[in-house]
């Protein structure tokens, strides 16, 4: 054996699972032994080279092996003082980049380290996830020798089969075939089996058509020590590398909808055994022909989901009628909270300075009048150079000078606009500090309240009408602006400033010096001393987007100015670098007002030149030896980055370096980086103050600075899974998950705080629990302007204790920050409320899961600063998003391995699921006004379907835990008997229904004469020989040909004679009649029988598509094994043609009669069958399953078809019947050849394929004859509603009305379309259409005509069932507008003799009503069985002369293949009974088992088509237990990646199932037949075969 000198037991576990896996295999005999040990030593060959080269393997390589580089891999140099082995030993293919350009803000080696310890573990599980197939522009195909070779599709991880390795690996000739065959890369694989199904017996092939199997890959030369790539592509797909075999003979897609083509898929006959069908190729276990790689991904991705998943939370339970979701209970091992009760943590005292101002406009009025010369503010330039400098003496003349125009120049002298206490929104850009700084004095001292807002600068800026909320709000009339920043905003036309969305109307008032007036000598501002009334109104943006404004009041104000002062120890005279936002929060607290309440030098350092020059706040802090900086950790990153340019900087002034966002848990890292580099520029380590904010609450708490010398405070490392839990737990044993935080300092100077739980009331937390953080304190916000409401739960809270009793009396604000306290009274923030996100009962940071996707090296696909993660609300819980921005020189491969490895890094170190993960381009993110990314705006985009990534990966496998459980089918063993008992006692009635009698003909005389149809015409063409019968219109509606009953005898004599002639062709032998809809095709139909021949009408070929019509004829003809083909001129010639010769044999045609020209000859005698039970005439049919079926027609059924439809339609010579259906099989056939011979009715005959160059031709003709009654197809309805939708004006102009119609019946083998039969009633009511006259018939293969809505008999009627029941073969009615409501309308009034009954299709017993069932059905017109050439007699029985189970065991049904059920109503019918009305709800062929369930692809399709404007047609189908969605994209190809999530939204959240594969295509790819109906199994077999050129093809993990 291959494996002597392997241990088995020392080898991995995945290894060893593959071993066991191929074990058993070989027992139950679906592996040859050779194959056995072929595939037995692949897996162990890596093993096998490492013994054999007795080289000690070392600690890293137990990683499963994998195609890498021939080169021993090298140890990744890694942090020196890294214990963790296996994180610097991960195989890389590519050298990391520079620390220089990495972002260290969200940086932390500790936990770049532990996620790729994480990814390392991942990697000893292999597994190749499929990579999506994105269409390259469009497939150019090139010759050979210029084409490289496919890819094998399975790069794992992060080492990518480079295709040069590649190449000499795959059998030229399979490369070659996949070449030509325009796969673009499709590896040679033929998928195996899925897992748990039996594999088919394989049809024995003939041996010249076998395709041999390629060699063996050859080893490359270099890599002898790991399998070759190929042989990896097959060992991770699990698949037999059997012969590569070229795509199966399934036309291409390329055809246009308009050529509407019946297309059997891979030519399945229904009555032959597979040995005999002509498909003699590999198949899979669903007998599908493959050849591609689309097979080979999704047996990836089934090998991806056959991973044990973690365990599911406690599910749904199923009750048969309703899943109920329930609750998640608890996981016994959460960690629980142990600590005692948090007591109260108070500040220190607010210190009282006797010359502290009484109101902050008395500083600066101080100020001004003593220390006029003092710089206020320094103003940089785009470079970083100062601009202006404002001194403090400036500051207030021009604040007092704008006061006074404010409050007296605006308006006219009796009415003044402004009145204190009117809310004024500043609008100023960050480069412009100055004016911001003379507006916000200037309000202070009119006592108008500021309202600073961001330049709004174009109409669809991210969140702009949340910004209007606000100004609406809080009642907003006046902007007062700068001039630069007027002229720059958006104008009309007409130069007024653009009315922005949502925003209310504002007048603009400019500021700017010269436009202000100096006020008269006696005017002062009043200064009163600080009260409660409202200062200023601070923005502030919640998780939702809405932007509220956070009222602070006089007081607050003057209050927080001194607890800065205080807690930050600010003396005169100091100066200050802000890198912040003056507008608001900090760079508004302490750069705009503490600083002028103690005469501190501000310098300004605008957003646009720290991109410009990222250093400028630093060479600023040594160029003024500023004492104090205020940045975030963007500015320490930045300036970190580009530290190396400056040599001679010194930061020894600082003796505060102030980080705004220091709770931010990731701000350890790079404060830390931060100190490591500028350490040596003289920066000491204690100056470094994180501090915690928020609007609501403001300054929670800062660090003081320290002593120099003194240790520094110690970090918290916790427990992830702890925190996810919501408490802290020290983290010990798994490094991989901590989290390391930096305390904000303590509590602000007279303030209270405490810990309460985030939701639910504010039951004070236990002291090793994270909670919302709450502040009492006079320097707070007192409540959201305007809004009393949400003002309430924020500003008011009190907290309670555990049995809820409150603490005390005093309110609390929640600041919205989640932390603890810890040792120390220090306060430890782990994030915040907007970031959390509740997925199934635990919380996870944003922040937190960021900083991981940043962790994954190498990060060259993404931006790092433009990453926004959100959580969408799907199928019950929160489900998380993360979207990026790409770079635009990211390949899609490294794309889609940085993306496979955050999802596994996040899963393993959050123990959460992904649920999708969007790239898109670059900068196309909305931002906020400071460069961020707006997380609510692309929230929205991702919902609507308008974010437009270019790469995207869902995993709702992983992260959707909460399905309801699958349910367990009742087994059969009940009695029979039992059940219908159990039916009885619970009231339940059988379900069966039936027609009224056909009775006893009027005229005994007509059915002696002719139970014969032939009999019938022959005895018109004597009796009234110019009743014309037929009148065919062409697409100008001009009758181009007419038949009497006369001429049509006399043209059917002729072409009878012509048969007869021909030696060959003998009584009761099948002719093809090959002609295009028209009277021609009834002449030959009665030709053949008048001459003892089986007519079989057949659809022409294309002549445009030849390639993909011909084939199906081709098939009719063999299968019918017809004798001879009646067709006319113009199409023998195709027959004949050179591009007929290019799509089948042309040679073997049987004998063909070109009818056009035939002699004037009458037949010696004309055919009189010896009785009625003789074939008529053969009905062949491609079902939407693909299958080819021919039905045999008795006399006997066609006459009493005839009468039936006779009698419900009422039918006789004087009446007028258009008609507009295809001429080819089923009910369309009969009404168009049969039913006016039988009946003496003339038919209006409009062949389909005129209204697509004339769509008014079938209603103009019902208007011009007054035709009462007509017939179509779902294909004619859809072509008038969509394309005469809009002009009923004209065709009113016309004069087309047509309230003459009294029924329109379509015609189908379908579910009846509700919403298309209601909008066409509801579009052509304006012309007089009877919302009453439009109805369905339904007929199926074994029976052409169960139900049609004729002139007599109640309307249909209409019923809501319940979707859910429906999926466990239920039928529960409810109410209209029910959720999970499906409207169902009646398939029409069953046909005079016909009677059904709903059974169950696996124990065939009759149902009750309320149960779904197959309807079976007994009538004379019955098809008499399949036409079969070999005669498989069980298949026959089973589908058409059936019976019972029990009940009524003697009675003959056949099984219509369709489900449905039978409701009795409140109507009477004719009889005066009450009216049973059969549901057609759809085929048994067709429904998809999933999850035990049973699903109706219409209605899943439903969902899909509402899910996007873009999606035209959608088709599912399944796959291996896969659930694949195919969308054709109306819209631009830049939405197809949008549609990915929404469409496994919508299906989850309707239809409670996982999609596993999307494929979007071009409009026009999913195949329709003749009938309108989608051909879903043919579009699976070109899918599958990759012949479907798809747009993009998501595999859902």
């Amino acid at each position: 054996m291959a494996e002597r000198g392997v241990d088995v037991s020392a080898l991995p576990q995945e290894v060893r699972e593959q071993l066991a896996e191929l074990d058993l295999e070989l027992s139950e005999g679906d592996i040859t032994q050779k194959g056995y040990e072929k595939k037995r030593a692949k897996v162990l060959a890596p093993y096998l080279t490492q013994t054999q080269n007795l080289a000690p393997p070392p600690a890293y390589d137990a990683q499963s092996p994998g195609p890498s580089s021939a080169s021993a891999p090298a140890p990744e140099p890694g942090p020196s003082n890294s214990s963790s082995s296996s994180s610097r030993h991960r195989r890389t293919r590519r050298p990391h980049r520079s620390s220089g350009t990495r972002d260290e803000r969200y940086r932390s080696d500790i936990h770049t380290e532990a996620v790729q310890a994480a990814l390392a573990k991942h990697k000893e599980e292999k597994m190749a996830l499929p990579m999506p197939t994105k269409r390259r522009s469009a497939y150019v195909q090139s010759p050979i020798d210029n084409c490289s070779p496919p890819d094998s599709s399975s790069s794992s991880d992060d080492e990518a089969v480079s295709s040069e390795s590649a190449g000499p690996q795959q059998s030229p000739d399979t490369w070659i075939n996949s070449s030509l065959h325009g796969s673009s890369t499709s590896s040679s694989a033929s998928s195996t089996l899925s897992h748990g199904e039996s594999r088919p017996t394989q049809a024995p092939q003939p041996q010249s058509q076998q395709v041999p199997p390629p060699p063996a890959p050859a080893h490359p030369p270099h890599s002898h020590s790991q399998p070759s790539a190929l042989a990896e592509a097959f060992a991770q797909a699990r698949i037999d590398p059997v012969g590569g075999v070229g795509p199966p003979d399934v036309p291409s897609q390329a055809q246009a909808r308009g050529s509407r083509v019946d297309l059997p898929a891979n030519a399945v006959v229904r009555g032959m055994s597979r040995g005999q069908s002509r498909s003699s190729m590999m198949e899979t276990a669903d007998g599908v022909p493959v050849s591609s790689r689309v097979s080979t991904k999704i047996q990836q991705l089934l090998n991806t989901l056959k991973r044990p998943k973690r365990p599911p939370l406690s599910e749904f339970f199923t009750d048969d009628q309703e899943e109920i979701v329930e609750v998640p209970q608890a996981d016994p091992n959460t960690p629980k909270p142990e600590g005692r009760q948090i007591i109260p943590v108070k500040g220190e005292p607010l210190g009282v300075v006797s010359n502290w101002p009484p109101a902050l406009q008395a500083a600066l009025a101080r100020w001004g009048a003593t220390q006029g010369k003092s710089p206020a503010l320094t103003a940089l330039d785009i470079t970083g150079k100062p601009l202006y400098t404002l001194t403090y003496g400036k500051l207030w003349s021009r604040s007092v000078k704008l006061a006074y125009t404010l409050l007296n120049k605006l308006g006219t002298k009796n009415e003044q606009i402004l009145k204190p206490g009117d809310r004024v929104a500043l609008v100023y850009p960050n480069s412009d500090p100055g004016m911001f700084w003379v507006a916000f004095y200037g309000c202070l001292l009119a006592e108008v309240i500021p309202v600073p807002i961001e330049v709004p600068l174009s109409r669809k800026d991210a969140g702009s009408s949340q910004v209007g909320f606000l100004l609406g709000s809080c009642g907003v009339g006046l902007a007062l602006t700068s001039e630069v920043c007027l002229k720059g905003l958006p104008k009309t036309p007409t130069g007024e400033i653009l009315q922005f969305k949502g925003w209310p109307r504002l007048k603009w008032v400019v500021t700017d010096s010269k436009y202000l007036t100096k006020p008269s000598k006696d005017w002062q501002p009043h200064i009163p001393t600080a009260n409660t009334d409202t200062a200023y109104i601070e923005y502030k943006a919640s998780k939702e987007g809405t932007v509220m404004g956070v009222a602070v009041s006089k007081v607050a104000m003057l209050t927080h100015c001194q607890a800065l002062t205080q807690a930050c120890n600010y003396c005169e005279g100091e100066t200050l670098v802000n890198v912040l936002d003056f507008k608001k929060d900090m760079g508004l607290w302490h750069g705009v007002l503490t600083s002028v309440m103690n005469r501190i030098h501000t310098i300004s350092v605008p957003y646009a030149v720290m991109k410009a020059c990222p250093l400028s706040w630093v060479q600023r802090v040594h160029i003024h030896k500023a004492r104090v900086a205020l940045v975030k950790c963007r500015d320490l990153h930045w300036a970190m980055m580009a530290h190396r340019d400056q040599r001679d900087t010194s930061l020894a002034s600082l003796r505060m370096l102030i980080v705004a966002d220091g709770a931010n848990p990731w701000s350890v890292s790079s404060c830390d980086a931060f100190l490591n580099v500028f350490q040596a520029h003289g920066l000491k380590p204690e100056v470094i103050c994180p501090c915690a904010t928020s609007p609501e609450a403001m300054t929670v708490a800062i660090r003081r600075p320290g002593v120099p010398g003194a240790p520094l405070p110690a970090r918290a490392v916790l427990s992830m899974t702890g925190l996810s839990h919501g408490v802290i737990r020290v983290n010990t044993e798994d490094k991989n998950s901590a989290l390391t935080v930096q305390d904000v300092g303590h509590v602000m100077p007279g303030a209270l705080m405490c810990i309460v739980k985030p939701d639910g009331p504010p039951m004070l937390c236990k002291t090793d629990e994270i909670g919302e953080i709450v502040v009492n304190s006079r320097a707070g916000g007192n409540m959201y302007y305007g809004l009393h409401g949400v003002t309430k739960n924020t500003f008011e809270v009190i907290p309670v204790n555990a049995s809820g009793t409150p603490i005390g009396e005093i309110p609390f604000v929640r600041s919205g920050l989640l932390g603890f306290v810890g040792p120390g009274s220090l306060i430890f923030v782990v994030g915040k409320n907007e970031g959390l996100l509740m997925v199934s009962g635990r919380r996870h940071n944003a922040d937190d899961l960021v900083a991981t996707a940043l962790a994954v090296e190498p990060v060259k696909t993404v931006y790092r600063g433009r990453i926004a993660v959100f959580s969408v609300t799907v199928f019950y819980d929160e489900r998380i998003v993360i979207v990026a921005e790409q770079r635009p020189d990211a390949s899609e491969e490294d794309s889609f391995q940085w993306m496979s490895r955050v999802l596994q890094a996040i899963d393993s170190i959050h123990q959460v699921g992904l649920y999708c993960l969007a790239l898109v381009p670059a900068n196309t993110l909305p931002k906020t006004p400071l460069g961020g990314i707006h997380i609510s705006d692309t929230k929205q985009l991702f919902l609507e379907g308008a974010l437009h990534p270019c790469n995207i990966l869902m995993c709702p496998h992983t992260c959707v835990t909460n399905m309801p459980k699958p349910r367990q089918k009742q087994p059969v063993g009940v009695g029979p008997a039992s059940i219908m008992v159990g039916n009885l006692v619970a009231g339940k009635r059988i379900a069966q229904a039936a027609g009224r009698d056909l009775g006893l003909i009027e005229d005994q005389d007509l059915v002696r004469k002719h139970q014969f149809l032939t009999e019938a015409l022959q005895w018109r063409a004597q009796t009234d020989p110019d009743h014309t019968l037929y009148v065919l219109l062409n697409a100008k509606g001009v009758a181009i040909c007419t038949a009497t009953c006369v001429q049509l005898h006399k043209r059917a004599e002729k072409i009878a004679a012509a048969l007869m002639e021909r030696s060959g062709i003998n009584i009761g032998e099948n002719v093809v009649l090959l002609y295009p809809p028209g009277i021609d095709l009834i002449a030959a139909f009665y030709g053949c029988l008048y001459a003892g021949c089986i007519p079989v009408t057949v659809r022409p070929p294309h002549p445009q598509n030849l390639s993909a019509t011909l084939p199906t004829v081709r098939m009719i003809i063999d299968v019918s094994k017809a004798a001879c083909i009646l067709t006319t001129q113009v199409l023998t010639k195709i027959l004949r043609s050179k591009e007929a010769a290019a799509t089948v044999n042309i040679k073997t045609w049987p004998i063909i009669i070109d009818t056009d020209d035939l002699p004037r000859k009458r037949p010696p005698t004309i055919y009189k069958p010896p009785n009625a039970e003789m074939i008529a005439y053969l009905d062949f049919s491609v079902s939407t399953t693909g299958m080819l079926t021919g039905v045999k027609i008795s006399h006997a059924a066609v006459s009493a078809l005839c009468r039936s439809i006779k009698l419900q339609c009422e039918l006789y010579s004087s009446r007028q019947i258009t008609i507009c259906l295809d001429p080819y099989c089923g009910l369309g056939f009969v009404l168009w050849c049969l039913a006016s011979v039988y009946s003496g009715h003339q038919s209006i005959l409009i062949p389909p394929m005129e209204l697509e160059s004339s769509l008014t031709l079938w209603l103009g003709t019902l208007s011009q004859y007054r035709i009462r009654d007509t017939f179509c197809s779902y294909s004619v309805m859809e072509l008038c509603t969509k394309g005469l939708g809009g002009q009923t004006d004209m065709l009113k102009a016309r004069g087309v009305n047509l309230s003459c119609v009294r029924s329109c019946v379509v015609v189908a083998e379908e579910r009846p379309r509700l919403a298309l039969t209601h909008s066409f009633s509801k579009l052509f009511k304006d012309i007089g259409l009877s919302m009453r006259a439009v109805s369905t018939a339904f007929g199926s293969r074994v029976n052409l005509a169960i139900c049609l809505q004729g002139t007599t008999g109640p309307d249909p009627s209409t019923v809501y069932v319940d979707m859910k029941s429906l999926r466990h073969d239920r039928v529960r009615l409810v109410e209209r507008g029910a959720p999970q409501s499906l409207p169902l309308v009646e398939s029409g009034t069953i046909l005079p003799g016909v009677r059904v009954i709903i059974v169950n299709p696996e124990t065939r017993g009759p149902l009750g009503d309320s149960h779904l069932g197959e309807i079976w059905v007994n009538s004379p017109h019955n098809a008499t069985g399949y036409y079969t050439i070999y005669g498989e007699e069980n298949l026959q029985a089973d589908h058409f002369n059936t019976k019972l189970s029990f009940g009524d065991p003697q009675t003959l049904w056949a099984r219509t293949g369709y489900l449905g059920f039978v409701k009795r109503t409140e109507l009477t019918d004719s009889s005066g009974d009450r009216h049973d009305a059969l549901f057609v709800v759809g085929s048994l062929d067709e429904t998809l088992e999933l999850r035990g369930l049973r699903y109706h692809p219409i209605d899943i399709e439903t969902s899909v088509s509402r899910a996007h404007r873009s999606i035209g047609e959608s088709a599912v189908f399944t796959w291996t237990n896969l659930l694949v969605v195919v969308a054709e994209l109306c819209g631009s190809e830049q939405d197809a990646l949008d549609l990915v999530p929404l469409v496994t939204n919508v299906v989850l959240e309707e239809h409670h199932l996982i999609v596993g594969v999307v494929v979007i295509v071009d409009p026009g790819v999913i195949p329709i037949n003749s009938r309108g109906e989608k051909q879903r199994m043919h579009l699976r077999d070109s899918f599958l075969a990759d012949q479907l050129d798809p747009i993009y093809v998501a595999y859902n993990m």
